[in-house]
């Protein structure tokens, strides 16, 4: 691989006067005694750039897989702006505004697998504006609470903990990424508390529209939005829980069920069918030795019911509906896991803390087709993912990341992906009082 002559140069922030942000993931969105944080009301949020360089090019679907084309990329992954405020001690307004790669508007796109590489308009925002929560809670003890309103879906590791300090690595994992909406967030109610060493989250959310459904990310593409109302006739039901009975570890479990076939924007199409969508993950973070040393884990297991059915219906959509027609697999799969050690306590205890870090994922959208229907799996989304780099935080809520990923595709039988990135990320309350 050609060494990178340029790579970028960030400045950001030019004088950081903010408290500094606690490096342990916000509980702000389950957790009670985070409002206990402030008094009345705090504003803040979280942000990110990146930069790669990168040996293949955009079409992955040609007999040998990605050509060889060395190109760069920069772009603005995330800016979200949050704000609390109490109306009183019970009751909390909670708001996240996020926007993703720059801005809004429509855009164009090249869809290699589904049109041969035919040009078009997304029926979603490229650079999107998007309510990432915004949602009213009411606290009653330690034990029970309510929420009402647009809030994040606790499915898997990265959407319960996306913050871009909650993670090694540039960009987010790319595993749960690829075939889980991140961040995935969904309008509803949830009750959510701590039982001894567990704390738990149960949600009552809109669903999928399984028209969205398609080969490269699964269920990713159905989540709702493309119109201005989501359709609410068949809710998803979603827990998640989290024991944290052994000192610096955190294991966690989530689950969700939805029967989606009601929730197409034209459920007619899909009358005797139910498309239920189920999804299981587990989780584990670990952080030892004061912190320095940090090891994490995840697996996710989906399945779709009726996937031959859903892939005939969705075939016979038309080119002006936006939605794809591509095969949907029954199975999706994606499990890893990350460790890093802060280098810096070998020195003194005012040292830097940078952590050199290692990541591997398998991930696959499409790992097993429904049977006797005579579709078959592409192999060419079968991924496994090597992560190797370096995480700097210059300050406690400011990290710079460089790292090295490694991809070898449908085991090996295809060429290899490789790319090198940089970027730079913070997170912090601006205001509180």
């Amino acid at each position: 691989m050609r060494k990178i002559t340029a790579i970028i140069i960030l400045c950001f922030l030019h004088s950081l006067t903010l408290p500094a942000q606690e490096t342990k993931e916000k509980s702000k969105k389950r957790k009670t005694s985070s409002t206990e944080e402030y008094t009345k009301f705090r504003f803040g949020g979280y942000g990110e750039m990146a930069a790669s360089y990168k040996d293949y090019n955009f079409n992955r679907f040609t007999p040998n897989g990605s050509g060889k084309l060395n190109r760069g990329e920069i772009s603005i992954p995330r800016f979200v702006l949050a704000f609390d405020y109490k109306f009183s001690s019970k009751w909390v307004l909670s708001t996240e505004i996020e926007f993703e790669y720059g801005g809004t508007g429509s855009a164009r796109e090249i869809e290699w697998f589904e049109e041969n590489g035919e040009y078009e308009t997304e029926i979603e925002k490229g650079g999107e504006v998007a309510l990432e929560q915004f949602h009213i809670t009411r606290l009653i003890n330690k034990h029970i609470n309510l929420r009402f309103g647009h809030m994040i879906v606790p499915v898997g590791l990265t959407n319960n903990h996306h913050e871009p300090i909650n993670f090694f690595g540039v960009y987010r994992p790319e595993g749960e990424t690829t075939i889980l909406p991140s961040t995935w967030h969904e309008t509803g109610i949830a009750v959510f508390g701590e039982i001894g060493r567990f704390d738990y989250e149960l949600q009552l959310v809109n669903g999928l529209d399984p028209q969205g459904f398609r080969s490269e990310d699964w269920i990713k593409n159905g989540r709702q939005g493309a119109f201005e109302v989501n359709n609410f006739t068949s809710p998803a039901f979603v827990a998640r829980v989290n024991y944290h009975g052994v000192k610096g570890l955190r294991v966690g479990a989530s689950f969700y069920y939805n029967q989606t076939a009601k929730n197409g924007t034209k459920p007619w199409r899909n009358t005797g069918y139910k498309f239920p969508v189920t999804i299981v993950t587990g989780d584990l973070q670990y952080k030892g030795f004061n912190n320095n040393l940090i090891v994490r884990g995840n697996a996710v297991y989906g399945n779709l019911g009726a996937s031959g059915a859903l892939t005939t219906i969705n075939n016979s959509s038309s080119a002006a509906s936006g939605y794809p027609n591509t095969t949907v697999a029954q199975n999706a799969v994606s499990y890893g896991g990350e460790a890093g050690y802060n280098i810096g306590s070998f020195f003194h205890s005012k040292a830097p803390r940078i952590y050199p870090f290692i990541r591997y994922e398998y991930y696959n959208p499409m790992e097993k087709t429904e049977a006797n229907t005579g579709l078959l799996a592409d192999k060419r989304f079968q991924v496994s993912a090597v992560t190797a780099g370096l995480n700097y935080y210059a300050l406690p809520n400011l990290v710079i990341k460089a790292d090295y990923t490694h991809r070898s595709i449908g085991g090996g039988k295809y060429n290899d992906e490789n790319l090198v990135s940089v970027g730079i990320a913070y997170i912090g309350w601006f205001i509180k009082k």
